[in-house]
């Protein structure tokens, strides 16, 4: 597959949402599974919605970068930076399903950490799920080189709210 990387233009944001919803469908499919339908429709009662605001915020206020092939984007990359001091963090990316598997994902990877390098942080990092769903993405980021893994667990609970009384 061809494709060439290029910064994010504010004209790619309908096509970086729509990709990244089709993307995380099955990662948020994954999550329902493992967190039930009662909690899940709490955690996430319209995984979309949200989905696509924390998208556009992404791509508004930190360095994005997209993945074209024939004018389409088929992926992109959100990186944070606050300072050479602190980690450089890859904080959002997601490849379109059509194109998944055919390098987009490693070049992503591979041009955020160059933004990483090149802003003088010495560290790198990135956050994803330990469900079956993040299993791609946990892998491309192995392959990328990343290798201590820090493992954060939440535990979730229904509870019955107060009733106001």
């Amino acid at each position: 597959m061809d494709f060439s990387l290029r910064p994010f233009v504010t004209k790619d944001i309908e096509q970086v949402v729509a990709l990244s919803l089709r993307a995380w469908e099955p990662v948020h499919a994954s999550l329902a599974g493992v967190l039930g339908p009662d909690i899940n429709r709490h955690v996430t009662p319209d995984w979309r919605q949200s989905q696509e605001a924390a998208v556009r915020k992404a791509c508004a206020e930190q360095l994005t970068t997209v993945a074209v092939r024939d004018e389409a984007v088929v992926g992109f990359v959100s990186v944070l930076i606050e300072g050479p001091q602190e980690p450089g963090e890859i904080y959002m990316l997601a490849v379109d399903p059509a194109a998944q598997r055919a390098g987009v994902g490693r070049a992503l990877t591979d041009h955020a950490l160059s933004q990483i390098r090149d802003a003088g942080c010495a560290v790198a990092v990135v956050s994803t799920g330990g469900d079956p769903g993040h299993a791609p993405a946990r892998a491309l980021y192995e392959a990328c080189g990343f290798t201590t893994e820090l493992r954060i667990v939440n535990y979730y609970r229904l509870v019955e709210p107060s009733q106001p009384g």
